[in-house]
């Protein structure tokens, strides 16, 4: 199926440019974000392609699989696989490789930053500042993040960094996935519903499954306590935006801290007018360590496929 030398690799979305450089002297590379015609593209190159390199927020659609007859690997630049038809994937015996790994520290990171940014009103004092309102009125107070209690949904490898630096700041951490986690000394919820109450933070790990698709919505804001707020470095299709806009603009939680949205990079007018929402622009895995690891990832998963070895960051 593959040759030995200079096998043919898609590039759906664009990358980082030292990744694309570091492809090209190893494969011949095709462009898909680049053609004006991509039916004619793939109709003429589609047959000679044997991996893909792709985005986790991207993915690529099972149309387009279906016209690449000798891919066999899939590279994702991230850990998001809910852009690719994985049941088509497996059928096809075509295999799948993430940078497992490699970002979770950015993510909890931020993760965090997002949590302390919002309580403590950080962008807001900046602004306060700057605008020169300090010299007339003292600021508003903030709220108080050691000791309170995180709710994290999705308990994997960025949960579990998540609540690692939250014990830091002496919270107490629930969380609830798709199992309970012996190992873990944390205290488990046995639905989102029971978390979510018991939270004055709830924070979003959960993978961007077809089945968590919404699954926090209204009736998630309404258990949630009134001080509560929602912080999102997972999928923006998790949250039932419009839900959220009406409870943050209800008063039913207090606010957001975002950094994924339904529909990136358009984010709902709305939802950038509230005061009481923080929005980042999906930038969690963005840091220039992180980015060039993830982009030695992307070379090592495809080294390994070419080269019928154990591909590193291959997923089950």
């Amino acid at each position: 199926m593959h040759t030995k030398t200079q096998p043919a690799v898609l590039v759906v979305a664009p990358v980082m440019e030292s990744l694309l450089a570091a492809l090209s002297n190893r494969y011949q590379v095709f462009h898909l974000y680049q053609q004006t015609d991509i039916p004619a593209f793939l109709s003429r190159h589609g047959a000679e392609i044997q991996a893909v390199v792709t985005r986790g927020d991207v993915g690529i659609t099972r149309e387009i699989l279906e016209q690449l007859p000798q891919v066999g690997m899939i590279a994702v630049f991230g850990v998001g696989t809910d852009a690719i038809d994985l049941h088509y994937t497996r059928e096809h015996k075509i295999k799948v490789g993430i940078t497992a790994g490699v970002l979770t520290d950015d993510v909890a990171d931020l993760a965090m930053g997002l949590l302390l940014a919002a309580s403590r009103r950080v962008c807001q004092g900046d602004r306060f500042v700057r605008e020169g309102h300090w010299e007339n009125t003292p600021p508003p107070l903030a709220t108080k993040v050691s000791g309170k209690r995180i709710g994290i949904f999705g308990m994997g490898n960025i949960g579990q960094a998540i609540a690692r630096r939250a014990k830091g700041f002496d919270m107490t951490i629930l969380y609830t996935s798709r199992q309970r986690n012996s190992s873990l000394d944390y205290q488990w919820c046995t639905d989102l519903h029971t978390l979510a109450r018991q939270s004055d933070y709830l924070v979003i790990a959960a993978s961007g499954s077809v089945e968590n698709r919404g699954i926090i919505d209204a009736s998630v804001f309404d258990v949630m306590p009134e001080h509560a707020l929602l912080i999102n470095i997972a999928r923006g299709s998790l949250v039932n935006e419009q839900e959220l806009i009406t409870a943050l603009q209800n008063n039913a939680i207090a606010g957001a801290a975002l950094d994924v949205f339904e529909n990136e990079p358009h984010v709902p007018e709305t939802l950038r007018n509230l005061d009481n929402v923080l929005l980042q622009p999906h930038v969690a895995s963005a840091t220039v360590e992180t980015r060039q690891g993830m982009s030695q990832s992307v070379l090592d998963n495809l080294d390994a496929y070419f080269n019928n070895q154990n591909i590193p960051g291959l997923i089950k």
